[in-house]
């Protein structure tokens, strides 16, 4: 069963609420009443009803009081965007007429009203409502659909950090810097910034300083005016201009020449600049994520960049973690784009063999999660069934990880702890830690050449811990390399 449509009439004269009354009743509207309009404007918020009439004299507040608050938007849900608004008035004129429509009233009828009219305007109005929730349920989707091809996957120690960086960095003004290796999704965190910032409902703008020539980067952040140069045959806004009241993000940034790097360091002083050709300054509010994945503090060393720049950069700095830091993410990752694959290439879902699983976890990922995207989609693309197998995946022999140190022990522990009798074996710990100790101390004996001292400052133990600890292991420093 559909849900009856409401509509609120608000007018202090009795005899127009009845004659309209009647009318939506007929058009199949549920009628609310209200005779002044402090109530019209508490129905408004308590009832949400899909369209309103009001007169603009009535007792309390007139028609253009409760018409400024809607377009305000008396609560989440209502707005005149949500509940389209026709002014009434027995006294036409000129200026009531243009303030009720600068306040986004719908439409303004005088009285006496043609019924046949106010039909075609009421009409109009619904339809104007069904466009608007259609537009909103859209723009959720899009936004949905942003969100999850920008989500940030991860559950690590590693990723929590950047979460918690993301959720400082987010909500202010302040320029972020985004480092890390290539491929660890660098322009996808400035997307999620932006998404989370006040500025989210302006444009996000992304630059590629590597990508564009260095004669024409200049020209595409700053843009240029009519006749600048050979072949500007029309004025052409920047990059900085389009991200205007958004966020602006500058990928490579350690790659920019120091002659635009001056530049830069001006706009992010002033927020104005010139266009190339230009002799009038141009005003900007923009907020700057800037990526790189080379070293800046040596660039700044090596006056390979400025250092009074790389400062304003530098404002919160978020450094992302390679996948091979983060492996626990890799099954998670894993599934998502599985997941995104189908719609995005138009093709059927498949699903990975345990052993392709194990590949992929076992893999040192140099290209980070954009190699391990690329490889995925591949193996989307080109397998013959609908089961991904090892062979699919095409992984080189040369890039299987290496396993850690805490994995290298947990298999070396692991038949010592099977073999133990769980209910006899009281000393397990004892047993096991001089096997783990005496490596680590003796390796870095002969690391600092026998130097008791220098070795206990690199383990972090007071001397005489070491000194006992040599005596209890049984090493023997007449053959600890360097030894005296």
């Amino acid at each position: 069963m559909t849900t009856q449509e409401k509509v609120l009439i608000a007018d202090d004269d009795e005899s127009i609420r009845w004659v309209l009354e009647s009318f939506f009743r007929d058009l199949g509207y549920e009628v609310i009443q209200a005779d002044n309009g402090t109530d019209a404007s508490d129905l408004l918020g308590t009832v949400k009803p899909e369209l309103a009439i009001l007169d603009i004299n009535m007792p309390g507040r007139d028609g253009l009081e409760v018409l400024k608050k809607a377009a305000s938007g008396i609560s989440a849900e209502v707005t005149t965007e949500t509940t389209p608004v026709i002014i009434m008035t027995a006294e036409t004129s000129m200026s009531n007429t243009i303030e009720a429509m600068k306040l986004g009233a719908f439409d303004y009828v005088s009285k006496p009203f043609d019924l046949a009219e106010l039909e075609i305007i009421v009409g109009r109005a619904k339809e104007k409502r069904e466009l608007q929730a259609r537009l909103l349920k859209l723009n959720q989707k899009l936004r949905d659909r942003e969100e999850d091809e920008n989500a940030f996957i991860g559950k690590s120690k590693a990723m929590e950090q950047v979460f918690k960086a993301i959720g400082r960095a987010a909500p202010t003004d302040v320029a972020v810097l985004l480092t890390g290796e290539s491929g660890t999704g660098k322009e996808q965190l400035s997307r999620v910034i932006h998404m989370h910032s006040s500025r989210s409902e302006g444009p996000f703008i992304a630059v590629n300083s590597a990508a564009v020539p260095k004669e024409l980067l200049e020209s595409e952040l700053f843009g240029h005016e009519k006749g600048a140069f050979t072949g500007a045959t029309e004025m052409k806004f920047g990059k900085f201009e389009l991200a205007n009241k958004g966020t602006l993000f500058l990928d490579e940034v350690g790659d920019m020449s120091l002659d635009l790097q001056a530049r830069l360091l001006r706009v992010t002083q002033d927020g104005e600049f010139y266009r190339l050709g230009g002799k009038k300054p141009v005003r900007v509010d923009v907020r700057i994520v800037a990526a790189t994945n080379i070293d800046m503090n040596k660039a700044v060393t090596e006056k390979k960049f400025r250092e009074d720049l790389y400062h304003r950069l530098n404002g919160i700095r978020i450094e992302l973690p390679p996948l091979r830091e983060r492996e626990e993410d890799i099954g998670l990752l894993v599934e998502h784009f599985m997941l995104r694959f189908p719609h995005e290439l138009k093709c059927s879902a498949k699903r990975l063999s345990p052993k392709a699983h194990q590949a992929l976890e076992t893999y040192r990922w140099s290209g980070n999660v954009r190699e391990l995207e690329n490889v995925l989609r591949r193996a989307v693309l080109l397998s013959p069934g609908a089961v991904i197998t090892e062979e699919d995946l095409e992984l080189p022999n040369s890039k299987k990880r290496q396993p850690s140190l805490e994995e290298i022990i947990t298999e070396k522990l692991r038949p010592v702890i099977e073999r133990a009798d769980h209910q006899q074996q009281h000393d397990l710990y004892d047993l096991c830690m001089p096997y783990m100790e005496g490596p680590l101390i003796r390796l870095v004996l002969e690391k600092v050449r026998g130097n008791q001292v220098q070795a206990a400052e690199v383990l972090g133990i007071n001397r005489n811990t070491l000194r006992k600890k040599i005596k209890q292991l049984d090493i023997n420093m007449k053959k600890i390399k360097g030894a005296e």
